[in-house]
């Protein structure tokens, strides 16, 4: 169990790239449920905040920003080459985002289920914040193909990125309920079960 005083159930919604998470989390508000983007809100921070551009910078240098914007090609770059400079960033941005989220949560306590989308979760330790994680897997092939297509890159820059993400097998035993996303799978009947479920657990 975490430790928010809210009394609201904040529950991780968790998974590799390319798995669709994102699309799972916007079912969840689809059906009325407040969801937030911890990626975002990360990006957002780096552009906003002061205090984190002033570390982006001691750690990357200047050209981690063109024209006051996140240089987000250049630190991608960086960070996937490089797990030491990866986890330099986490340690960034985890803390303001987890305060974001806490903030998130006493706003919309009302729907007693607060959801939280972050890619690595598990990887970070993250998870044992959280009431409940939810990890949403697919088929490595599709996985690649879904990333391919919408960043326009190449399989071996999609691989190198999947490879500072832990194997679905090592995250799956963590969590307390698996979505499974393969182009064949529907959603919503999945997601509905769980909440179903979560109700019975917390209401």
């Amino acid at each position: 169990m975490n430790s928010n005083q809210s009394g609201c159930i904040q529950i991780g919604v968790a998974g590799g790239i390319g798995s669709g998470k994102s699309t799972v989390c916007k079912v969840i508000e689809q059906l009325g449920y407040p969801v937030f983007y911890s990626d975002q809100e990360g990006k957002k921070l780096m552009v906003h905040d002061p205090k984190m551009i002033k570390q982006v910078k001691a750690i990357f240098g200047p050209e981690a920003y063109i024209n006051n914007d996140l240089n987000r090609p250049f630190l991608a770059e960086k960070v996937f080459q490089n797990r030491k400079l990866l986890s330099q960033l986490n340690d960034i941005v985890h803390p303001a985002v987890r305060e974001a989220f806490n903030r998130f949560t006493e706003l919309n306590c009302e729907k007693k289920l607060i959801f939280n989308e972050a890619a690595i979760l598990f990887e970070t330790g993250a998870f044992r914040n959280f009431d409940v994680n939810i990890l949403v897997i697919a088929p490595k092939n599709i996985r690649i193909s879904r990333i391919m297509t919408r960043d326009n890159t190449s399989q071996d820059q999609v691989i190198s990125r999947m490879n500072n993400q832990w194997e679905d097998d090592k995250k799956i035993p963590l969590a307390d309920y698996v979505i499974h996303n393969s182009d064949s799978d529907d959603l919503e009947p999945q997601i509905k079960e769980i909440i179903t479920h979560l109700k019975d657990k917390f209401y």
